[in-house]
């Protein structure tokens, strides 16, 4: 097996430029918890079709499922608040903030608006527990981290994109008892 098919790619896009198209897709609020979500299943989404990559950084195995930690930063502030705006970029010389201006092709808002449309109608807490499948990059890395020290909780392209037939099957059949509000990362608690 070669590098390229091991990582599958640096990523195509700035995630921030994926969020964004998930904000304007979805029609509604959309908190962060639940943009964390859709992200992943749509980089999943992108990575079993494509065999590539489609944002830049990484993924990591936090409480309520997968979170990309820059689109995490880019929107905490709002808490459990619905986001009320897009995400920006700043010029590092005048600190100005700027829109995002980078054009998805046709390929890539296809796939985002298909598993917008799948996964439009599950609550945050269906959301979540769609992501904790088991056998999921998200499942594996979390049963890793109570028998193994960790450290970094990064679920690699590979690992998600072999996880991730074990999410679609179940996305019918999910019931949750409480709705998750905020997510925190696992290594804030103690996982023994």
């Amino acid at each position: 097996m070669n590098s390229g098919t091991t990582d599958l790619g640096d990523g195509l896009y700035d995630p921030r430029a994926v969020a964004n198209l998930i904000i304007e897709v979805i029609h509604k609020p959309i908190t962060n918890l639940t943009l964390q979500k859709l992200l992943y299943f749509v980089h999943g989404a992108h990575l079993l079709q494509k065999k590539k990559a489609l944002v830049t950084g990484y993924f990591e195995a936090w409480t309520h499922g997968p979170v990309h930690p820059a689109i995490y930063s880019e929107f905490k502030d709002f808490g459990s608040e619905p986001i009320t705006r897009k995400a920006f970029r700043k010029n590092i010389r005048t600190g100005e903030l700027l829109d995002i201006n980078i054009e998805l092709d046709s390929d890539t808002i296809s796939i985002c608006n298909s598993v917008i449309n799948s996964l439009r109608n599950l609550s945050p807490g269906q959301l979540v527990a769609l992501s904790h499948a088991s056998g999921s990059a998200w499942h594996k890395v979390y049963r890793r981290s109570k028998s193994e020290h960790m450290l970094g909780l990064r679920m690699s392209n590979k690992a998600i994109l072999d996880g991730y037939k074990s999410h679609w099957f179940l996305a019918d059949k999910l019931e949750v008892a409480n709705e998750p509000t905020e997510d925190t990362p696992l290594t804030y608690y103690r996982l023994s």
